[in-house]
């Protein structure tokens, strides 16, 4: 693999629903049904902090966060939106926003280690990343 290449990391795909792709991130629905959560990936190789990010794209990544932030607040409707890029267990640069309730099942606390992920079932994962594929424009 030469640098230029980017390659998603595993553990990030087995996760989660490819719904498409911005100038810059790759945006991914994680197959967790209990939390509506996207996951932005700058198409970057070898990145795992924001800062390692070049200007431009450290930009563009800010522009795409509120995008898809707007994204999944107007299929939603939350409480609150959570953003963060921890990377303690994928190193990878990836970016979390994630539609929070208050009657959701670790509110208010954290949603990482708040009990086991519950997948979709797949016409609601398929219908629901339907409507977040035509919110963000995706073919």
């Amino acid at each position: 693999m030469t640098a230029q290449e980017f390659v998603l990391d595993p553990r990030l795909a087995a996760e989660t629903v490819v719904l498409g792709e911005l100038g810059l991130c790759r945006v991914l629905l994680v197959d967790d049904a209990r939390f509506p959560w996207l996951i932005l990936v700058p198409r970057r190789a070898g990145l795992v902090e924001i800062i390692d990010l070049a200007a431009g794209d450290l930009v563009r990544l800010i522009e795409e966060i509120a995008t898809a932030s707007g994204v999944l607040e107007a299929a939603t409707s939350p409480h609150k939106l959570n953003v963060a890029a921890l990377g303690n267990v994928v190193r990878q640069l990836h970016v979390h926003i994630v539609a929070r309730f208050e009657n959701d099942a670790t509110w208010p606390n954290p949603v990482w280690g708040g009990g086991e992920r519950q997948p979709y079932a797949p016409v609601a994962r398929a219908e629901f990343a339907g409507k977040l594929r035509a919110g963000f424009g995706f073919g």
